[in-house]
């Protein structure tokens, strides 16, 4: 199922120990290499003085839509004990890796594919929480830079076609099982008379990131004869199909799906 950055906003996760959230979903990070979230920016409430703290979607235990909450296997005193992020600043590696570290959890830019050994954020066995290295991995890393985003600010980007603007990024779908970035809907502008339109992020040609802009590998007149999205709505596997069949391309689900070119 297909979860809408929107919606994210309301959730609500809640821990081992205690019936009061842990806080409420405020943004997601995930990295521009995959775009895949891999991190929940969590209001706390006034038990932790409404700090603001990621908690990993490898933490998280099940998802339930209808009551809007995130059940996840950390207790309060683990989330209070949490390295510190500054969410108003860039989030460093060497920050990810104090993080990952101290939960036990696995370098994910060390690894191949989503969440490394499989497309699911899954933990066979957490380390200790005052730990030492995540997982066994080594404390020093080739990738000197991070590549997060705040999902909310790239929902408020411009999108370019090959020959001109379509108009700007409203939101983003997100997968709930994996927490991939499964597609941005886009308000079309004055051109196409405000249309909605859904573009997965494989077919970004480019980002700039400093710009607010992307552009992707698509013309206007590919864009205007696609599926209308209202926001809001359920969207299915069938719908999804029409999609990915409008533009000729192979669904993210297929063995012939391969990654685009998405950073500048």
């Amino acid at each position: 199922m297909l979860l809408s950055l929107a919606d994210l906003d309301h959730y609500a996760l809640l821990g081992t120990d205690s019936s009061i959230p842990l806080g409420h979903v405020r943004d997601v990070y995930f990295d521009d290499e995959t775009w895949v979230a891999r991190y929940f920016v969590v209001e706390t409430g006034t038990w932790l003085d409404s700090r603001k703290v990621l908690i990993s979607p490898l933490a998280v235990r099940s998802a339930d839509r209808m009551e809007k909450l995130l059940r996840v296997g950390l207790t309060q005193d683990e989330v209070r004990r949490s390295p510190e992020i500054d969410t108003a600043k860039p989030v460093s590696r060497q920050q990810e890796r104090e993080f990952t570290s101290y939960y036990g959890y696995p370098y994910y830019w060390e690894r191949a594919g989503l969440w490394g050994g499989g497309p699911y954020p899954e933990v066979e066995a957490r380390g200790d929480p005052d730990g030492a290295t995540a997982a066994g991995l080594p404390t020093s890393s080739t990738h000197a830079d991070g590549h997060l985003r705040s999902g909310k600010a790239v929902a408020r980007y411009h999108v370019h076609a090959l020959d001109g603007d379509i108009g700007q990024a409203e939101g983003l779908l997100i997968d709930e099982r994996s927490w991939a970035v499964r597609f941005l809907f886009v308000r079309t502008g004055h051109w196409w008379h405000g249309h909605t339109v859904l573009l997965a992020p494989e077919w970004i040609e480019r980002v700039i990131w400093k710009e607010s802009a992307m552009y992707v590998d698509l013309t206007r007149a590919q864009v205007l004869g696609a599926p209308n999205y209202n926001p809001g709505s359920d969207f299915d596997r069938e719908q999804e199909i029409g999609v990915y069949g409008h533009y000729g391309r192979p669904g993210y689900w297929t063995a012939d799906a391969e990654p685009g070119r998405r950073n500048a």
